[in-house]
């Protein structure tokens, strides 16, 4: 099978999963919020940032850099697995040991039991690490498509399950160690890959001096993500964060489902395309007008219909998230575009570009959120949406060393479907703004936001729409949309 076909079947196994796996995991996570207080959801996130660090020290880089090194052996798989696992036993025994401390810093005597179960996903999730990176190099996603929607299902009836039953933040706790036990045997059992018995110094030298520019790269990236969760939880409480937390992942569901449907997809390939600078551009050119085309007129959409939306999905006691989720929204459709400019540094093997556009953008970020911390909650995020472009321009500047488009050529592309969205989303405003009704609003507010963005598509004839529509009759091709910017 051709590159391109093995590359439409993955974004097509890919898109089965996601759609699949997550549509199915936000419905059950709506039921078990419908079950769940705010002070439960915002107990798990305050320890979402020390899950999260332990994760990134994990995989170290590993996952990418099996994926990007063109000569990979059985012995760098095996070197990258026990790696893995060691390192997840070390982090859990360390968090065991702090849980006590961990409590004490939130002031909630509970975590100290709940932190001691829930960090056994580290070691669990660690078995899975090299599975996945050998599936995304084979572009065999249908596999993992498989593990997910098994994982998922059981994982989140245990979870409503426990809800039910009235055990509070112990449900989280039980639906994700479920579905993380389930999605590493069900890969194992998928996969005909066996680690041998044996630890290369040289192939962890190999691994490591590219991963380890990517493990400092996502660790600030990491704790810049989560230290939101750390901030809110200790100043404003457990149920802000809550808010807060109902409000990021809600925000976080269509770009997270796009990016792995895509992104998962993409990089492998642009590795393959490294060298090739007119094809490699081709292809990021066009995941930027696809994914903006995509992605903006839903993140418009959701922030204009954020009081509807939470109403009718979380019920009115989560009422005071929406206007967190009408910001967070709009900060987050630019994520994306972001990423895709990381994703260059990657697959061209500049994790030292990706390392020191991190430590610009974090230092600018800590600052950002220092100031708007003290405007309260609403502040921290407003602080979010400045820093999501400060955070892609920043990118940027690095990623043109290596594309030649910079900021004139993100304009162009990304200006005209901008300027559709913000028209979209204040026509959604103007006809849905008096109704009562969550579901009359909403629906009142797809037809409206669905209407106007395709008709202006059509009135200032957007390049991405054609594109879109060539790929979804079949006839795109990456090779087909070199701009001439």
């Amino acid at each position: 099978m051709s590159l391109k076909g093995q590359a439409v079947k993955g974004v097509m196994w890919n898109a089965i999963e996601r759609f699949s796996t997550q549509g199915i995991q936000f419905i059950l996570t709506i039921i078990i919020a419908r079950l769940l207080s705010p002070d439960d959801y915002g107990l798990i996130a305050m320890l979402g940032i020390f899950m999260a660090i332990a994760q990134t020290f994990i995989d170290s880089g590993f996952g990418n850099a099996l994926i990007q090194k063109q000569d990979r052996t059985e012995a760098d798989y095996s070197t990258a697995f026990y790696f893995n696992i060691i390192v997840a036993v070390a982090f859990y025994l360390l968090f065991f040991f702090l849980a006590p401390w961990i409590a004490s810093f939130y002031e909630q005597p509970e975590l100290v039991t709940i932190s001691r179960v829930y960090f056994i996903a580290l070691i669990i999730n660690s078995f899975a690490t090299v599975q996945v990176a050998r599936f995304s190099i084979l572009l065999d996603f249908k596999k993992m498509a498989q593990a997910s929607l098994c994982a998922v299902v059981l994982g989140g009836g245990v979870g409503i399950y426990m809800a039910y039953n009235g055990t509070g933040a112990w449900a989280i706790v039980g639906q994700s160690l479920t579905t993380s036990l389930l999605w590493t045997v069900v890969l194992w059992f998928l996969s005909a890959w066996q680690p041998q018995r044996r630890f290369l110094k040289s192939s962890f030298r190999s691994l490591f001096c590219f991963g380890s520019k990517l493990l400092f790269s996502n660790l600030l990236h990491t704790l810049y993500n989560n230290i939101y969760s750390l901030i809110i939880g200790k100043y404003f409480g457990a149920v802000e964060l809550g808010y807060f937390n109902r409000s990021y992942t809600l925000s976080q569901f269509p770009v997270q489902n796009f990016g792995n449907i895509v992104q998962k997809v993409l990089y492998p390939v642009q590795c393959r395309y490294q060298n090739d600078g007119e094809k490699f551009n081709q292809i990021f050119i066009l995941y930027l007008r696809l994914s903006s085309y995509i992605l903006f007129p839903i993140m418009v959409a959701l922030s204009a219909l954020a009081y509807p939306v939470i109403q009718l999905i979380l019920t009115d006691k989560w009422l005071p998230a929406a206007p967190l989720l009408q910001i967070i929204s709009i900060s987050m459709m630019w994520f994306p575009i972001m990423q895709a400019n990381v994703l260059v540094l990657d697959a061209k093997g500049r994790s030292d570009y990706h390392l020191y556009s991190e430590i610009v953008k974090k230092i600018l970020a800590v600052i950002i959120l220092l100031v708007s911390m003290r405007l309260g909650i609403y502040g921290v995020c407003w602080g979010l949406l400045v820093y999501s472009f400060v955070d892609m321009a920043v990118v940027i500047a690095f990623s043109r060393r290596l594309t030649g488009i910079g900021y004139r050529g993100h304009f162009f592309i990304l200006a005209p479907v901008t300027l559709v969205s913000l028209i979209m989303w204040g026509g959604i405003w103007l006809l849905t703004s008096d109704i009562t009704v969550p579901s009359l609003s909403i629906l009142v507010g797809i037809c409206t936001g669905t209407i106007l963005f395709v008709s202006m598509s059509y009135v200032f004839r957007l390049k991405s729409m054609r594109v879109l529509v060539s790929f979804a009759k079949g006839k795109g091709d990456w090779t087909e949309f070199k701009d001439k910017m």
